[in-house]
C-alpha cells in the first residue's frame, strides 16, 4: 500500500529533519576543539527568537527559546517536505531536490536576517556558512532519499 503523496512528503520531511539533526551531532563530534555553543544560526537560539517575536511572547528565557527552536525545526522541517512532494509530482529528480534546496536556502538566507536579526549571509563567518549549507544539504538529501524510497514501495 502506497501512502498518499502528502503523507509521504511529511514523513520524508521528518526523515530530513532527523538527518539534519544527525548532521549537527556529527559535526560537533568532528569539531571537538571548537568552543561550545551553536554551530550556526539555525542551531542556536535564533529560530526560537523568531518564533517568540512572531508570536509576541514576552520575557522568553533562553531555555524556552531553545524549546521553541526545536519545535520550529521539527514542525517546519516535517511540513516543508510537502514542498518537495509538490515539486516531485511536477519535476523529476534531481531537479525537484535542486529547486527544493534553493527554496530552503533562500528562505534561510533571507528570513534569518529579517526576522532573527542575524547579519546577512555574506557577513556570516565561514564556519557558520559552511555548517548552514552542509546541514541543509543533509536535510534535502534525507527528504529526497526518504521520498524516493517511499515511492518505490
Amino acid at each position: 500500500m502506497t501512502l498518499p503523496w502528502p503523507l509521504r512528503s511529511v514523513a520524508a520531511g521528518t526523515v530530513g529533519t532527523a538527518t539534519m539533526t544527525l548532521a549537527y551531532a556529527m559535526e560537533r563530534r568532528l569539531r571537538r576543539r571548537r568552543a561550545p555553543g551553536p554551530l550556526d544560526y539555525d542551531d542556536g537560539l535564533v529560530p526560537g527568537q523568531i518564533v517568540a517575536g512572531i508570536m509576541h511572547l514576552p520575557h522568553v528565557t533562553a531555555v524556552e527559546e531553545e524549546e521553541l527552536g526545536l519545535l520550529l525545526r521539527w514542525s517546519y522541517g516535517s511540513v516543508f517536505g510537502l514542498w518537495h512532494g509538490t515539486l516531485r509530482r511536477h519535476v523529476g529528480e534531481p531537479w525537484a531536490s535542486v529547486a527544493f534546496g534553493a527554496t530552503l536556502m533562500s528562505a534561510t538566507f533571507s528570513l534569518f536576517p529579517l526576522l532573527g536579526r542575524t547579519p546577512p549571509p555574506w557577513r556570516w563567518p565561514g564556519d557558520v556558512l559552511g555548517t548552514s549549507l552542509g546541514t541543509h544539504v543533509a536535510y534535502v538529501l534525507g527528504v529526497a532519499v526518504a521520498d524516493d524510497a517511499a515511492r518505490r514501495r
